[in-house]
């Protein structure tokens, strides 16, 4: 779930009055200072929600903290991906043909629960592990193999 986040930049302060100039009078070198220690600011603020807003960083960093207790495991989802893809749109394309073959084949309410037998809980458990496989294989895409 992602949502916006506005920020507004900081306001620049004014320095307080330095010897031999007054507060209405800072210095030129002075303001620039301070804008770009603002602007530095603003740029750390914002490598920050960037990295917040990064999900490979963060299975990346899920996959960092386990490494000792399941080593490779990022490696593994890797390996095994395709399989599962593979599992997944065969399912699909075995659907498809049937729904193709017969189009008025779930005009019944058997019909239409023996189709939901056959493919519905396979289709959701597949794409549920899809759905976890898929960050972590792309989190340990940067890794070497174990």
């Amino acid at each position: 779930m992602d949502s916006s986040i506005y920020v507004t930049s900081p306001a620049v302060a004014l320095p307080q009055s330095t010897s031999g100039q007054s507060s209405e009078s800072p210095s030129m070198t002075e303001l620039l200072r301070q804008i770009l220690e603002t602007q530095r600011e603003q740029l750390a603020f914002m490598k920050g929600q960037a990295a917040n807003q990064d999900a490979g960083a963060r299975w990346r960093a899920f996959l960092g903290r386990w490494d000792q207790d399941f080593p490779g495991v990022g490696q593994h989802c890797k390996e095994v991906l395709p399989i599962i893809e593979r599992a997944y749109l065969r399912l699909i394309q075995e659907l498809t043909e049937r729904l193709r073959e017969d189009a008025d084949g779930l005009d019944s309410d058997f019909a239409l629960a023996e189709f939901l037998d056959r493919y519905g809980m396979r289709l959701g458990q597949l794409g549920g592990i899809l759905s976890q496989l898929g960050p972590l294989a792309d989190a340990a895409a940067g890794e070497s193999p174990s």
